[in-house]
């Protein structure tokens, strides 16, 4: 009896090790970090300084706004455009299913930053996309797209694309299609079908892949640093000079505590309006 009351908490040890080792760990130190002041020169001590967090808040508040701006535009265009995409592999793909799933995560092969840089060559002014839309009249001779807050969002929507795609996939892969043809033998509508059907027992990808999206988007840097401007800069941005550039190790770790709250604070809020109900009912 012992043995099986122990087994749940072995089967676990591993995964809370790797967690205390490589999350919490790391986390109790960036805490400290965020308190410590000094310089690079001649060190840093730990004085509890926690107007290094005001500090973060009052000087770089515009990067944080926009950061989570750009991050929920990404989302909302990475649902707009994975969503119909999950379905038509998950119930219309047939034997092209695993084709398609292919063609999804096939920009993983790739590195990150190739990814992004390949987005330089397709928005670029004299590009193929810009001669499109100035030949159909949607952009103008001075007009351009890359260096812009579209171009970052664009390149955030594509590169965290997949993150939307599959939990969609895995939740619309079990969607039970006996129950869309009894709404139909019962005279609904395609769209009242949807809407009381298929997105409500969709609702869990729905959850994993706007979450999956929006939390590493809301902290990238490299599609603001290659594709925007410095009137484009996200807290990323800001974070990554800190670190690596100014050294300023207490400012860089505030900002960085301060992004995980505000991410934490708008998960809470975004799961309390969905209803966490709704998602394991």
């Amino acid at each position: 009896m012992t043995n099986r009351r122990l087994t749940p908490y072995l089967l676990l040890a591993p995964g809370i090790a790797f967690l205390a080792v490589f999350f919490v760990v790391p986390l109790y130190y960036l805490a400290n970090t965020s308190l410590q002041t000094g310089s690079i020169d001649v060190g840093y001590s730990l004085t509890w300084a926690w107007g290094n967090y005001s500090d973060a808040l009052s000087t770089y508040r515009p990067q944080f706004i926009r950061s989570i701006q750009y991050a929920a535009l990404a989302t909302f265009f990475a649902l707009v455009i994975g969503y119909p995409l999950a379905y038509f592999i998950a119930v219309k793909a047939g034997k092209w299913k695993n084709f398609l799933l292919l063609l999804v995560i096939a920009p993983f092969f790739v590195t990150y930053l190739i990814r992004t840089l390949a987005w330089q060559t397709i928005l670029a002014d004299e590009g193929m996309v810009m001669d499109v839309l100035r030949t159909i009249g949607v952009m103008g001779e001075s007009d351009r797209l890359l260096a812009t807050p579209t171009a970052v969002i664009a390149g955030i929507t594509y590169n965290f694309l997949p993150f939307m795609v599959l939990p969609l996939y895995a939740s619309l892969e079990q969607l039970d299609t006996r129950l869309i043809e009894a709404a139909n033998d019962l005279y609904a509508s395609p769209v009242k079908a949807f809407l009381r059907i298929t997105l409500p027992l969709s609702l869990p990808g729905v959850f994993a892949g706007t979450l999956l999206t929006f939390i590493p988007a809301a902290g990238d840097f490299i599609n603001a640093e290659l594709l925007g401007t410095r009137d484009t800069t996200m807290i990323g941005n800001v974070i990554q000079s800190k670190f690596l550039e100014i050294t300023d190790y207490p400012a860089a770790a505030a900002l960085s505590f301060t992004l995980m709250a505000a991410i934490l604070v708008l998960i809470l809020i975004y799961t309390r309006a969905l209803g966490t109900d709704r998602l394991t009912g």
